[in-house]
């Protein structure tokens, strides 16, 4: 990671750099640079150029060919710049090499979007995942930290020269990286408690989900009216946040918003944030927001939906919504949206536009959803244990003096006939954000 605080070595300005092969992509290679720049922003870094560049094969020391490479690196000095940041994934060696040819810092995308997360996570959880990533990528780039590393440890009695400087380090980080994952062990655990309580509590749960900066943190403040963060900036929020709503009917309903996700993921933060992104795994139904205003929103979909079947959540029932419809010039756009997504609802979460409908819509999605429920059964109650198999499905059954202990999932229509049963009959109310990931 580097450093872009006021410091001697401060990152003041940047040269982004996409490289790509397919001419019939460029397109999107363009797109794709332009989310750079906004990432790069987010850290404060001013961008002085984009550049596009097209090779004909992946080179294995620059990633392109040298003679591109130094036309790049000229550049980069003919405009004053300190810092090269690739929109393509630079192996450690390939970010060795830059940084030798160019003598300045080298990043990539992989790198911004690490740095993002280290400085927007707030809660434990998410502080942890965090960390996690950051040191499996950087462990093997510890070079680019060290110019003496033929440093050795050694002392009275040792035997041989000992450890380098760099070996140390990478121990180190080692024992940290394992220390890290026995902690968000614990933490899993301690989420897991949480949200078995919550389904004990006949209170369903939707998770929102949907590309980065697209409004969902905006969205669940226009539904339950809750303080939360709004920036217009990607990843504004990482740490999940849920809030409770009444709905029309009376129904209770948990919402749960989830970490934005973007094209070019690193697997790292993929893997470190499955805690986080389990929320939206173990949801009722997921709310999938999507920003009708963006030429690319349907690769923005196409994305998420990736995610989501990498979590398995893809065959969940989905409402998809289209936000920032108020910054819509054209209508038309709208219209070809809805021939992809004829049941989708449009809203703008900033002016309050079509949120009826979506309440509307997500009280039907509740009424036909199913949760799982604990209950204590009177043993004279034969006709309601029968119902539960009928009705729904039974996971565990224990017979106790006078009662009879079970675990269900029922249909939430259901849940009138069941609730002076349940074994915790206190929704729960969260009003905090779940210790963890817009």
């Amino acid at each position: 990671m580097f450093e872009i605080k006021a410091k001697d070595k401060m990152v003041e300005r940047a040269l982004l750099l996409g490289a790509y092969i397919d001419t019939g992509k460029k397109a999107e290679a363009q797109s794709l640079l332009e989310e750079l720049e906004e990432l790069v922003d987010t850290l404060g870094i001013p961008v002085v150029e984009r550049k596009l560049v097209y090779h004909r094969e992946q080179h294995p020391r620059y990633l392109i060919g040298s003679g591109k490479a130094q036309e790049i690196v000229d550049l980069a000095k003919k405009l004053e710049c300190d810092v090269l940041v690739f929109d393509n994934e630079l192996s450690p060696s390939q970010q060795r090499n830059w940084e030798e040819l160019a003598g300045m810092t080298v990043a990539d995308r992989q790198e911004i979007i690490l740095d993002i997360f280290g400085a927007r996570a707030q809660t434990r959880e998410a502080r942890i995942q965090v960390d996690l990533a950051r040191m499996s990528y950087s462990l093997p780039r510890l070079t680019r930290a060290w110019s003496h590393l033929g440093q050795q440890g050694g002392g009275i009695g040792a035997k041989g020269e000992g450890e380098s400087q760099l070996e140390q380090d990478k121990r180190k980080i080692r024992l940290q990286i394992d220390r890290l994952k026995r902690e968000l062990v614990v933490v899993r655990s301690s989420r897991a408690t949480q949200r078995k309580d919550r389904k004990r509590a006949p209170v369903p749960n939707a998770a929102i989900v949907g590309y980065t900066n697209t409004g969902k943190s905006s969205l669940l403040r226009r539904l339950t009216g809750a303080d939360v963060l709004i920036e217009n900036k990607l990843f504004a929020t990482l740490d999940t946040t849920t809030r409770k709503i009444a709905l029309p009917n009376k129904q209770p309903l948990l919402l749960t918003d989830t970490v934005g996700f973007v094209r070019k993921l690193p697997h790292q933060l993929v893997e470190a944030f499955n805690a986080t992104l389990e929320e939206a795994a173990l949801s009722d139904f997921l709310i999938h927001v999507l920003d009708a205003s963006q030429p690319e929103v349907m690769e923005f979909y196409n994305t998420t939906m990736r995610v989501l079947t990498d979590l398995g959540a893809d065959t969940k029932q989905m409402l998809v919504v289209f936000n920032k419809i108020d910054k819509l010039s054209d209508p038309s756009a709208l219209f070809a949206l809805r021939r992809h997504f004829p049941d989708a609802v449009s809203v703008s979460a900033k002016t309050g536009e079509g949120m009826p409908e979506l309440i509307e819509r997500i009280s039907e999605f509740v009424a036909r959803g199913t949760m799982t429920i604990a209950l204590r059964l009177p043993s004279e109650r034969a006709d309601l244990l029968a119902r539960l198999h009928r009705e729904g499905s039974v996971h565990d059954l224990q017979y106790e003096e006078g009662f009879t202990s079970v675990t269900a999932t029922i249909p939430t229509r259901s849940l009138e006939l069941f609730a002076p049963f349940l074994a915790a009959s206190d929704p729960a109310v969260i009003d905090e954000p779940v210790p963890a990931s817009d």
